[in-house]
């Protein structure tokens, strides 16, 4: 099926974010390093590839239902105006809400580009700007197919989420490194990274769930990172302090699970946004979706130092709290292993179609 091509795009064309205070740090020690970060960096290095030519741009993807969801996962399904929808209408919502939810993955990539130029800016330590070099080109990879997703295969896209630009303006307009890092590499990340494995395990069109595996691949190192920095910074804080970055994260939490609900989507489609919008708070599909966003934050922070009773309530409230026994290096090796494991069959069928074009070609001289 061909897709439905539109270049209709929602948003102003630029958009500047202010940095006071801002300022570059040298590193005159070229000798020291964390060898975790050192490995990291060798990690970094090594695990760089190539979306043209890892990725099937070829493929078609069918524009009323691009991710090749059932209905079950569609946040409108069960509400009597999804039933009311015929089977035309239906394929526009899908459209729409997978154009919104990869719209706001390409926004946050960006974000996070200029967040990794800023640690290289300003983070003290020489480990971490080698680390963080080799995250610039991942992210400016991660901008480049989400873009070209959203361009060839939806032909649309959405502004980028008023709760996602209140937290990138955070991120990048506080002159603290630490606050770019945690609200960046922890907090966006961590929710990107829950969002895409939803994606990865659940889609059934390969287009989709190749891009998100091989995406979760480079963030697994990049949350890695944000934990590895400030695991070495949060204890040496003052009480006072870790209390302040405390109560951003609190603030970000709920920031992220009460107003990133899509009502973009429901009011460019002309639908009842008060409806829609209250079936998503009552949902219990959507109950749990927002508690998984939460699997990557939750153990991340407990992990840095950031675990006090104002945070701990916070969690307990969402009712995300157990997900502080998560295991967070697990977490990204399961990404690693998933990915690689993709590739393997990528390579695998190259070999194959190799082979049986080597032969055909052989049989007919």
């Amino acid at each position: 099926m061909k897709t439905r091509v539109s270049t209709e795009s929602l948003e102003a064309s630029e958009w500047s974010i202010a940095s006071p205070g801002t300022a570059s740090v040298f590193q005159w020690d070229y000798d020291s390093g964390r060898n975790r970060l050192l490995a990291l960096y060798e990690k970094g290095k090594a695990r760089q590839w190539d979306a043209n030519a890892r990725l099937d741009w070829s493929r078609q993807v069918d524009p009323d239902n691009p991710l090749g969801f059932p209905d079950f996962y569609v946040v409108l399904h069960g509400t009597e105006l999804w039933e009311r929808m015929d089977e035309r209408a239906r394929g526009e919502v899908r459209r729409h809400l997978d154009s919104w939810r990869f719209s706001q993955f390409l926004h946050g990539e960006q974000g996070a580009l200029l967040c990794a130029a800023r640690i290289i800016q300003t983070v003290p330590d020489l480990d971490a700007k080698f680390y963080a070099s080799t995250q610039v080109f991942d992210e400016a990879r991660h901008v480049e197919v989400f873009s070209r997703y959203l361009r060839e295969k939806l032909g649309m896209t959405y502004p980028i989420n008023p709760s996602l630009k209140t937290l990138l303006e955070q991120a990048l307009g506080d002159a603290r490194w630490d606050l770019t890092y945690l609200a960046m590499q922890v907090l966006i990340e961590g929710l990107a990274l829950a969002a895409f494995g939803l994606i990865r395990d659940f889609a059934t069109e390969p287009l989709g769930r190749s891009l998100t595996a091989y995406v979760m691949q480079d963030e697994a190192r990049h949350v890695a990172f944000g934990r590895l920095a400030l695991k070495d910074l949060y204890p040496r804080l003052t009480e006072r302090e870790r209390d302040a970055r405390e109560e951003f994260a609190v603030e970000a939490c709920y920031l992220m699970r009460d107003r990133f609900l899509g009502q973009e989507v429901f009011e460019r489609l002309g639908l009842d946004v008060a409806a829609c919008v209250e079936h998503m708070r009552t949902s219990e599909l959507m109950r749990e979706y927002q508690k998984m966003l939460f699997s990557r934050i939750v153990p991340t922070l407990k992990d840095v130092g950031l675990w006090g009773p104002r945070l701990r309530g916070a969690f307990a409230d969402m009712g995300v709290l157990d997900f502080g026994e998560l295991d967070t290096e697990a977490q990204g090796r399961a990404d690693e292993d998933v990915a690689a494991e993709l590739e393997r069959l990528r390579e695998a069928r190259g070999d194959y179609v190799a082979s049986v074009t080597a032969a055909a070609q052989g049989s007919a001289q």
